[in-house]
C-alpha cells in the first residue's frame, strides 16, 4: 500500500475536501511561527511625540523610569520599539518542526521589553515589585531603565550609549565584557539601528517633551498665587 499522511478515502469529492482542511490547517500553523510579525497597533510607532500623543500615559510611566534609573527617554523607548515593536504580548518566533509544524518558542522573552523569565524573576526581587507583568507598560519600560542601569554600573557604558546599552541587553553584562557581541556583525547592525532610532525620538521629544510635562513644573500660573 503506497504510504500517506492521511488515510485514503474513495470518493473524490472527500478527498478535495480533504486537501481544503489540509490547506487551512498548514495556512493556520503557518501564522502560529509567524505570529511575532505582527504590528505594534499605534497610529505612529516611528514617532516618539506621535507615540506619547496617543497613549499619554505612557509619557507619564516612562519619564517615572527615567527619574528612578537616569536613563534617557529616547533610548529606553527605542530599545523597546525593537525588541517587541510596542507589542504588550511580543513573544520569539516558534522553531519549526519536520518542515511544518511550530515547536517550542526560541525564548522564554516575553512582553512589551522581551525579558526572559530569569532576569524577570531577579528584577522583581531586586526592585521589590512582586507582582510586576511583562504585558504591562509602567512595568516593562521600568525593567529597561533597571537593566540599562546595571549596564551602566557593570560595563562602564553612558547613560546614553544605546548602541553599547542595546548590545549588553542582549547579551548580558558578562557577555558584554566578554565582546561576545564581536562575533555576531548582525547584532551591531542592529544595535546602530537601535542607536539611529534612539536619536531620532531624542530629535522628536525634545520638540515636544514640554506638553506633556505637568503644569506645575512647566512654570508658575499666571494667577500665582491663587
Amino acid at each position: 500500500m503506497k504510504p500517506s499522511v492521511f488515510a485514503e478515502l474513495s470518493e473524490s469529492k472527500n478527498l478535495s475536501s480533504g486537501s481544503s482542511a489540509s490547506a487551512a490547517v498548514f495556512l493556520c500553523l503557518l501564522s502560529l511561527c509567524f505570529s511575532g510579525c505582527t504590528g505594534s497597533g499605534l497610529r505612529n510607532p516611528e514617532n516618539l511625540c506621535a507615540i506619547f500623543r496617543e497613549k499619554p500615559e505612557w509619557y507619564a510611566s516612562a519619564s517615572a523610569s527615567r527619574k528612578k534609573w537616569g536613563i534617557p527617554i529616547p533610548v529606553m523607548m527605542a530599545i523597546m520599539q525593537h525588541e517587541s515593536d510596542f507589542r504588550s504580548d511580543a513573544r520569539p518566533r516558534r522553531r519549526i518542526c519536520l518542515f511544518v509544524f511550530p515547536g517550542s518558542r526560541l525564548s522564554s522573552a516575553y512582553g512589551y521589553a522581551q525579558a526572559i523569565d530569569s532576569t524577570w524573576n531577579i528584577y522583581c526581587k531586586h526592585t521589590g515589585n512582586l507582582h510586576a507583568d511583562r504585558t504591562d507598560f509602567d512595568d516593562a519600560i521600568d525593567f529597561i531603565g533597571w537593566y540599562c542601569h546595571i549596564s551602566f554600573m557593570k560595563c562602564g557604558m553612558a547613560k546614553e550609549d544605546a548602541y553599547n546599552l542595546y548590545l549588553a541587553y542582549h547579551e548580558g553584562q558578562i557577555g558584554f565584557n566578554q565582546g561576545t557581541y564581536n562575533r555576531k556583525p548582525w547584532l551591531k547592525k542592529v544595535a546602530f539601528s537601535v542607536q539611529d532610532q534612539a536619536n531620532t525620538y531624542a530629535r522628536q521629544f525634545a520638540l515636544c517633551e514640554f506638553e506633556f510635562r505637568k503644569p506645575e513644573i512647566r512654570g508658575k500660573s499666571c494667577l500665582y498665587p491663587f
